[in-house]
């Protein structure tokens, strides 16, 4: 299980706030993703080699869908004002990547694996859909040996980032990301409620409790591209 190719694209194309340089990534190295995925071997994985395999490959093959078809606004494209939830969904549910001989939609690999499998709900703040509403994309590589650490940090950044998570203390409401509300259900599975989720992380001073309302952020679908 080999990383460090993948590695070395997310240090060279991707900034600390997540953001990434497509238009150099498409003019320099628009295959390097697909030889990387190409060499890797398939064998029995334990868990932790598991859950960083798939949170890589989910986010490779992501950015490799928007570098094929690059400049592109959204992966949401809209015609005469309406959201065209066919490219969505062609985007996430039909379009197939070839992975260890097998095709995969990206839906597949976030709902098959990644929470049915392997359980793990903070995978939502690590695998990225190549929008700015979305996580910050990590530019290092997950690795086995480091990767529950590495999806606590993205646990942390992301609650702590007031553009995901904030709470009004004249209101009382806490406001959230829509993640919190598409995946309600992997985050109760711990937790009574999604404030009660969010507590334990937030650096905000706030006075949550179980009984905490919520509320819900727009989602910015806008590419995560570098200005």
């Amino acid at each position: 299980m080999d990383f460090s190719r993948w590695n070395t694209l997310l240090h060279q194309y991707v900034d600390s706030q997540g953001r990434v340089n497509y238009l150099a990534w498409k003019q320099e190295q628009p295959d390097a993703i697909a030889q990387w995925i190409d060499r890797l071997e398939p064998c029995y994985y334990q868990r932790d080699e598991q859950l960083a395999l798939w949170i890589n490959l989910y986010n490779a093959l992501t950015i490799a869908a928007v570098l094929e078809n690059y400049p592109i606004a959204s992966i949401q494209p809209r015609i005469w004002g309406f959201p065209n939830w066919l490219g969505f969904l062609w985007f996430f549910y039909r379009r197939s990547h070839l992975v260890f001989g097998r095709r995969y939609s990206l839906a597949q690999i976030e709902n098959q694996i990644l929470r049915q499998q392997l359980q793990e709900p903070r995978i939502h703040f690590a695998i990225v859909c190549a929008s700015i509403g979305c996580p910050l994309l990590r530019n290092q590589a997950y690795q086995p040996e480091s990767v529950h650490q590495q999806l606590e940090a993205d646990v942390g950044r992301f609650i702590n980032n007031p553009d995901k998570v904030r709470y009004d203390s004249v209101s009382g409401i806490l406001y959230c990301s829509q993640i919190f509300k598409w995946y309600r259900q992997d985050f109760l599975k711990g937790t009574p409620t999604i404030a009660s989720y969010i507590a334990p992380y937030l650096k905000q001073d706030a006075a949550l409790t179980e009984a905490t309302p919520i509320a819900y952020l727009p989602y910015d679908w806008s590419i995560n591209q570098q200005s």
